[in-house]
Parts: structure tokens; C-alpha cells; sequence
């Protein structure tokens, strides 16, 4: 709970069988890695069909995680800065995704100015922003792949205009928003 208001976070797994899409929730309290999360969706499919991981936080952003077999996850955010404030969402921020280098998550000792002023705040350019390069500097807006949908009916374009009710909108593309409602 926040100022009052409770976070409504909503997770569910899609996988396509030759029958069509099977829906569950899922719990996330136990994923703490994107590793895990792609294990639970392996889980969900034994056949090592396409998994759909599908992530919303209540009119703040959404995420789509797509695991096919044993290859890696893909990933869509579709606004990263909102997601770095959950931490569902910071499962999914992985460095690769963010174009970090993996372990780049803190200042290089040879760069900290020692002249007293380090108090934990960002560095800040000249308008008063987090300068690209700092450590907090995540991207406002959607990363990851966009296209991670495409040959399943849900193009670029479509997924990066998506907002509020993102997640029926992708279940209806893919024939899947019946089964979806099921696990809402």
C-alpha cells in the first residue's frame, strides 16, 4: 500500500497448445530472477510450446515475456521507468535489456568525487535531469522487443500504442481473450 492506494498487480501465463491457448495466474512472490520466471513458464508448457508471460501493474505499465522451449526469454516493457519502481518489474529489467553491462549497477570508485557532496543523489546535468550514464538512469517509455508478438498477430507498432488495457488487447489478437478472463 502507497499514500493510501493498493498496487493491483495482475499475472498470467499463456501457452499455446496445439488445442489452442491454456490461461493461469501465477503467483510471482516466489520469482525473484528472470531465470525463474522463465523456468515457471517452461513448467507451464511440457510440450516446450510458446509461453506467454503476461505482467501488468494497474495503470502503469505492462510486460510481456515470451519463452519458447529452452531458448532465452524475450522481453517487452512497456515503460521501463515505471517498471524499475516495481518489483515485478525489476525482474524483468535485466542489464541486457536496459544495455548495461551485467554488474554495472554502481559507480566505478575511480569516479566518485570525494569532496563531501555524495549523499546518494543522482548526478544531474545542466536542466536538473539524471545524466544518461548514472546508475538510477532508466529509460522513460518502452525496451526491450517490440517485435516479440509479431508472428502471432500483434505487430510493433500495435504492441508500442498499447496502454491501459494492454493485456485483453493481446489476448484478443491471439484468440486467447475468453481463456484469459478465466484467470482475471
Amino acid at each position: 500500500m502507497t499514500s493510501g492506494r493498493v498496487t493491483v498487480y495482475f499475472a498470467a501465463l499463456l501457452a499455446r497448445t496445439e488445442d489452442g491457448w491454456e490461461a493461469s495466474d501465477t503467483e510471482l512472490d516466489d520469482v525473484e530472477t528472470l531465470s525463474d520466471l522463465a523456468d515457471l513458464a517452461r513448467e507451464a508448457s511440457p510440450d516446450e510450446d510458446t509461453v506467454l508471460v503476461l505482467i501488468e501493474q494497474e495503470d502503469g505499465w505492462f510486460g510481456v515475456v515470451r519463452v519458447d522451449g529452452e531458448e532465452d526469454p524475450r522481453i517487452y516493457v512497456s515503460d521501463a521507468a515505471a517498471a524499475a519502481r516495481s518489483s515485478y518489474g525489476e525482474i524483468l529489467l535485466t542489464d541486457e535489456l536496459l544495455g548495461r553491462e551485467p554488474g554495472d549497477d554502481g559507480a566505478d570508485l575511480d569516479a566518485l568525487d570525494l569532496d563531501g557532496t555524495e549523499d546518494g543523489e543522482p548526478d544531474e546535468d545542466a536542466d536538473g535531469g539524471a545524466v544518461a550514464g548514472s546508475a538510477d538512469a532508466v529509460p522513460h517509455g518502452p525496451v526491450g522487443d517490440a517485435q516479440v508478438l509479431e508472428d502471432l498477430g500483434v505487430s510493433e507498432k500495435e504492441l508500442r500504442s498499447m496502454t491501459e488495457d494492454a493485456l485483453t488487447e493481446i489476448a484478443e489478437a491471439l484468440g486467447a481473450s475468453e481463456v484469459l478472463e478465466t484467470v482475471r
